[in-house]
Order: C-alpha cells, then sequence, then structure tokens
C-alpha cells in the first residue's frame, strides 16, 4: 500500500532522523540502511538502520491496521530471530501504528506464548507531540498524524515548513510523503488546497507510486485508489480468517460482507475470534443493520 511504501521510503531517505526519534542518540554517526530481506524463507521487513558506531539495528514497520496475517507480535519475533542470527547485533524494534484506532490491538507490545515471551516498542502516531516531528524535514510527513486539537493548523504549520525547503528535490519528495499520509486523517480537498501538486510531480516516491498504479494523473485518483486498495486488503483478511473459523460462507452472507466499510471489517476482525459457528456471523450482522 502506498502508506507503507511512503514510510519506507521515508525510513530509508532519512535513516538518521528516525534514529534521533526512536533511540537515546543525539546526533547519530555512520548510520547504514540495510537490505530488509531476510535469510530463510524470505520475509521482507520494512525498514532496517544499522548503526555502526553502536553496533545496533532499529528495525521499524509501519502499520495502517491493528491486525493482520500472522499477527503484528508473532511477526517481530520472527523479524528478530532472524535478524539476530544474520547480523549478531543488538536490535531496538519500533511498530509505528499510522491510524487512530480505539481496536486494543494497538497497545500489544509483545508476543507470548507457552515457552516464549518477546517484547517490542509500539508507538501510536496520534499520540505524539508534534514538535519533534515538526523540527526534522524528513519526520514532517509523519506529523500529519500526530496529536493535535487543530488538525487544520497543524497541516498548515507542516504545509509552511515544507515551503521553506530550499533543496528541490528533498521539498518535492518531502510533499508527496506529506499528501498521501495526510490522506489517513484529512479530506482531500483542504489537502490540495495546501499543497501544490506541480511541486510533487517530480518527486522520485510520486513516480513510485504512480507506477504502483495508485495514482493514474490526479490526486482524486490517489485516494480513491488507496482506499479501494485498504478495503480489498481488509476484506481478502477477514474472508481467510472467517472460512478458518466456521467454514464455507454462504453466498449471501457473503455479499452482506462485501458492502462493510473498512472499519467495520475491522471491527469483524476482531469479532470472528470469538465465532464458532456460522450463526455466530449472521447474528453480528444483523445487530449492525439499521
Amino acid at each position: 500500500m502506498a502508506y507503507d511504501n511512503t514510510c519506507k521510503y521515508l525510513a530509508e531517505k532519512f535513516p538518521a532522523a528516525f534514529v534521533s526519534w526512536l533511540l537515546p542518540i543525539d546526533e547519530p554517526t555512520d548510520v547504514q540502511v540495510l537490505k530488509t530481506e531476510l535469510i530463510q524463507e524470505p520475509i521482507r521487513a520494512d525498514s532496517l538502520v544499522f548503526l555502526q558506531t553502536d553496533n545496533q539495528i532499529l528495525h521499524l514497520e509501519f502499520e495502517t491496521r491493528p491486525y493482520s496475517d500472522p499477527p503484528i507480535a508473532f511477526r517481530m519475533l520472527d523479524y528478530y530471530v532472524r535478524l539476530k542470527r544474520q547480523y549478531s547485533c543488538d536490535i531496538n524494534q519500533v511498530v509505528i501504528f499510522l491510524q487512530q484506532t480505539a481496536s486494543e490491538q494497538v497497545f500489544v507490545s509483545e508476543y507470548t506464548d507457552a515457552n516464549t515471551r518477546h517484547g517490542y516498542r509500539v508507538i501510536r502516531l496520534w499520540e505524539q507531540d508534534p514538535a519533534l516531528l515538526l523540527s526534522v524535514p524528513g519526520l514532517l510527513p509523519l506529523a500529519t498524524l500526530s496529536q493535535t486539537n487543530s488538525p487544520r493548523t497543524l497541516l498548515e504549520q507542516i504545509a509552511t515548513q515544507i515551503a521553506t525547503i530550499e533543496e528541490p528535490t528533498q521539498q518535492a519528495d518531502l510533499l508527496a510523503c506529506t499528501q498521501v499520509l495526510a490522506g489517513l486523517r484529512f479530506e482531500k480537498d483542504l489537502i490540495r488546497q495546501l499543497f501544490r501538486k506541480e511541486t510533487m510531480r517530480g518527486s522520485v516516491i510520486y513516480q513510485e507510486i504512480r507506477e504502483d498504479g495508485l495514482i493514474e494523473g490526479r490526486q482524486l485518483g490517489l485516494q480513491l485508489g488507496l482506499e479501494e486498495g485498504r478495503k480489498n486488503e481488509a476484506l481478502s483478511f477477514v474472508t481467510r480468517q472467517l472460512t478458518r473459523r466456521i467454514g464455507t460462507i454462504a453466498p449471501q452472507i457473503s455479499e452482506q460482507i462485501q458492502t462493510l466499510s473498512v472499519e467495520e471489517l475491522e471491527n469483524l476482525g476482531e469479532a470472528l475470534l470469538d465465532f464458532s459457528e456460522a450463526a455466530d456471523l449472521t447474528n453480528w450482522l444483523n445487530e449492525r443493520q439499521p
């Protein structure tokens, strides 16, 4: 998804900014971005930053939703074991949730089972003070999702900060990243009003998103494509999990599920953990009918 790709791009383009934000290191030196494909059966992390002086790795995962298959906590354990085997150094893991949600899953910060316990750090962007994010160019796009009592004022501050960046390529890249992430929180008309589309067109990340089919020449198309992608991904996840728990889903029930919004699909993704038969799904859907 574009949100995930945008955050990965920021972490690779401005690794020192993320290190200064997330680790107790004031002025990181000898920062190296590592390949994100890990050994064994290949899986790809979102971002890996190696601090040569401190001999440690900062591993970042960016999430727009609170659930995944396999669960986020298990994935973090899996990443940790592979990283430890491959690099044999200290590993700092951080999961950054981008979009505000009431789900309890965004407060989970460890994986546990009968014989294993593995912890990692969790950041919910909507709880973060925007001051630091506003002070570092590479973190400006993330500031759109930070804590504020006046979201429009915050977005105006970010637009002003980006406008002061003198290097054209960096300005275009940060502008493109900001517009993409702002789409998780703001109306597209406000985003278009505050940010110049012409400046964004020269951005590397803009071109990458365009090549992926998420931008088709207009900002409106971008937002529609992102929303459709989010719903398709959530629908696919929920359908797989329902089939595992209660078996084949009746066609009329499947059609009803397809009409759910992204938020409703996320709620269903959590509720289905308590389902044991098809009637549980039917009752859940009926409770939400007007």
